[in-house]
């Protein structure tokens, strides 16, 4: 099942599968299979609908914490990254060497956090945004510099 909910970000196509979300696409929405998007479109599935408020919260300036239910799919590696990256508070930043030393690694295991933090299936909520370089600069982001620029400046209080 999934839904679309607009945002300053553009509009983001949620996904629920098994009482939990699997992902948050940015548009253009991407295809699978043949082409179809994922499941029906239900905009009015429970967690779905908890998405939608949680998020309009958050970009209204309301919310710092999401409480979903999320399962996205990903290596015991990639989870265990995208767990880090929700102890990165509202407003907060790290970077992908302090990341890896969070998870016992080196800063050695930079680029891997940074592969991780890339294929990470439900951005906004799971804070992919909030890594950056080690000098304190934007680094790439999956959703587009402009997007993580904008979710930065809307947690540090210069977006509304």
């Amino acid at each position: 099942m999934w839904t679309v909910i607009p945002s300053p970000v553009g509009d983001l196509r949620v996904v629920e599968r098994d009482g939990a979300l699997t992902a948050i696409e940015f548009a253009p929405f991407p295809r699978v299979g043949d082409g179809r998007p994922r499941g029906e479109r239900a905009d009015d599935h429970p967690i779905l609908g908890a998405a939608r408020e949680q998020l309009t919260a958050y970009f209204a300036g309301e919310l710092t914490d999401f409480d979903l239910p999320l399962a996205p799919d990903g290596t015991p590696f990639q989870l265990r990254v995208w767990e880090q990256l929700r102890a990165i508070g509202y407003g907060q930043t790290a970077s992908y060497g302090q990341v890896a030393a969070r998870l016992g690694m080196t800063n050695a295991a930079s680029r891997a956090v940074g592969l991780a933090n890339g294929r990470n299936p439900i951005p906004i909520v799971i804070p992919c945004h909030r890594v950056i370089g080690a000098n304190g600069a934007l680094t790439g982001y999956a959703g587009g510099m402009e997007r993580k620029q904008v979710l930065l400046d809307l947690e540090q209080g210069s977006l509304f």
